[in-house]
């Protein structure tokens, strides 16, 4: 399937999007308000709907295009050095539920997903004459277990299944797996209430860095079912060997490093059920050795006295993230621009909003990029690919995982519509 629709959107302001949250929840200092508690958070999730022949929106001078549909639940995506795409294809398994509460939660959650079930494979797709079509899709891997992280590293393809990091050789311009992969290390998969398992690599390719979600939304399950959740692990590429990078992170969907710094990045799904507001998702550089908070505080020292027993020590040194995406927008991708997608998105990063279930208004369902000055976020978020939610208030698709090709395109899993886009400049 191949349409290309060109929006001539009146411009590439900061405009208002149809779902948009307070633009003073987003940013370096966000306005928290006071938290509200209930029996049941609010909870609307938009039902699926077709695109039929509408397509998202996008800035003026850029074009969106299907490059593969009838996917079957992509994830994350990964642009091979010669112009190729892998898509995890795949879906977790769900923690069971707790209370009463977490029952009907789960249902109303389940009415907004696909019918689709997981893949549970690698899909490569390409494009061998460079014109943005990808003639060529087939599987280069099956038979995984929920992949989610995708890193290439020195002749080696690692993919963070829901329960293991594992290997494949890989060779410039492989098709498919030459075997079934090594495995490197086991990662925490009992209960998996977060089972997605973020992947990225250091600059020089020795460590690869796992995100671990919590088991819990604020340690219903008690404490000892967080042991080695809700943090990034430090991996050794070659030996497996890990350790603890940073923790109290209850839910690092993404990972990324930063061009030029070696810095990692990375961006966090906050608690729920203290109000539509609270608690805001984030994007912030990750430190070695940092704690943020969870789940003892949010937003460095806001304590959370839901956690019983408090940590007044590890309030006091919980680190503040350093940039709002606004609350239960859900972010799950993330990746740097480069100057090749224009000079509007040269310095900062696209992150792909998957959208709430727990407050009367939906928020996220779209694509946005931030901007960074200096190595830093500033700004506001500008719009990137919207139009997810229709006017009826139905869910057309879901962004994932963002992936930058170096030639100039961003390329955005949906998992809802079982697509992958790709934006570009209208040269």
């Amino acid at each position: 399937m191949r349409k290309v629709l060109l929006i001539g959107a009146a411009a590439l302001a900061l405009s208002a999007c149809d779902n948009d949250t307070s633009v003073s929840q987003r940013g370096p200092d966000p306005d928290l308000p006071e938290p509200r508690r209930g029996l049941l958070p609010e909870m609307t999730v938009p039902r699926p709907a077709a695109w039929g022949d509408e397509r998202p929106t996008v800035p003026a001078g850029y074009r969106i295009e299907a490059i593969a549909t009838d996917l079957r639940i992509p994830r994350q995506t990964l642009i091979l050095p010669n112009g190729d795409i892998l898509v995890a294809e795949g879906t977790g398994s769900s923690a069971p539920p707790m209370r009463p509460k977490d029952l009907i939660a789960g249902f109303i959650k389940s009415l907004g997903k696909s019918r689709v079930e997981g893949g549970n494979r690698l899909t490569l797709l390409r494009d061998a004459d460079g014109d943005g079509t990808y003639e060529t899709r087939g599987v280069f891997a099956e038979n995984l277990n929920a992949p989610y992280g995708l890193a290439l590293v020195n002749g080696n393809l690692y993919v963070a299944n829901q329960d293991a990091l594992v290997r494949f050789d890989y060779r410039d311009g492989q098709t498919e797996a030459g075997g079934p992969p090594t495995l490197v290390t086991e990662l925490p998969s009992a209960i998996n209430h977060h089972w997605t398992k973020a992947l990225t690599a250091s600059a020089d390719g020795r460590f690869l860095y796992v995100g671990i979600g919590s088991n819990s939304n604020i340690t219903e399950r008690g404490m000892e079912a967080e042991v080695d959740r809700a943090m990034v692990w430090q991996i050794d590429a070659e030996t497996g060997a890990r350790r603890r990078f940073a923790t109290g992170l209850r839910n690092p969907t993404a990972l990324a490093i930063q061009p030029g710094t070696g810095q990692l990045w990375a961006v966090v799904n906050e608690r729920d059920e203290i109000g539509p507001d609270l608690v805001p998702d984030y994007l912030t550089s990750v430190r070695e050795g940092g704690f943020y908070g969870w789940p003892y505080s949010y937003w460095g020292q806001n304590v959370d006295p839901r956690a019983q027993p408090q940590d007044p020590e590890k309030v006091a040194a919980a680190i503040r993230p350093d940039y709002s995406l606004g609350a239960h927008v859900a972010a799950l991708g993330l990746a740097f621009s480069t100057p090749a997608m224009g000079s509007e998105f040269a310095e900062g990063v696209f992150v792909g909003e998957h959208g709430s279930w727990n407050r009367a208004e939906p928020v996220g369902y779209r694509v946005v990029f931030v901007p960074f000055r200096d190595g830093r976020p500033t700004g506001t978020p500008i719009d990137v690919a919207t139009g997810f939610l229709n006017e009826a208030g139905q869910a057309r698709g879901r962004p994932v995982g963002v992936s930058v090709d170096p030639r100039g395109a961003l390329i955005v899993a949906d998992d809802l519509s079982n697509t992958v886009w790709r934006i570009t400049p209208a040269r």
